[in-house]
């Protein structure tokens, strides 16, 4: 059985509301549109329709699909953690492309990683799990995967 949190679905057989809510983001990132209600309105979805998906619903890119991901992390302000976080992708044969850090506020940093998975070794959930198991990886979201 696969145990994968991820599935590439061709559009056509979902319901509008994942395309809309993607339309949505899109207005948004653009800033074609103020905020989320302006956004909504214009694509024709609620705003709790919206919330719920937005962080579920993404496009990927057709001249790169599987190529880079991006990942946004809440890393505490310890010795390593980072450094732990680079090992593992590393070891899996992902290659950093780049890397941008905040300066820790409150002992918590940000930081965004993208990184090359075309040569990975596992599955890029396998590998996401074993970043999240790293004691001081508070947060990882997945931003884009291209």
């Amino acid at each position: 059985m696969n145990n994968s949190r991820f599935l590439v679905i061709d559009k056509e057989i979902l319901p509008d509301i994942f395309e809309k809510v993607i339309e949505a983001k899109e207005l948004l990132r653009t800033n074609q549109v103020k905020g989320v209600t302006e956004a909504t309105k214009a694509v024709g979805i609620s705003r709790s329709a919206f919330y719920k998906y937005k962080d579920y619903v993404y496009t990927l890119s057709d001249s790169n699909v599987g190529k880079k991901v991006t990942l946004s992390f809440l890393l505490s302000h310890q010795a390593g953690v980072l450094s732990n976080v680079l090992h593992i992708i590393s070891v899996n044969n992902g290659n950093i492309l780049t890397i941008n850090q905040d300066s820790p506020i409150n002992n918590f940093a940000n930081v965004n990683i993208i990184f090359d998975i075309t040569e990975i070794s596992k599955k890029l959930d396998d590998i996401i799990q074993e970043i999240e198991s790293i004691d001081g990886v508070e947060k990882l979201e997945i931003l884009a995967l291209e």
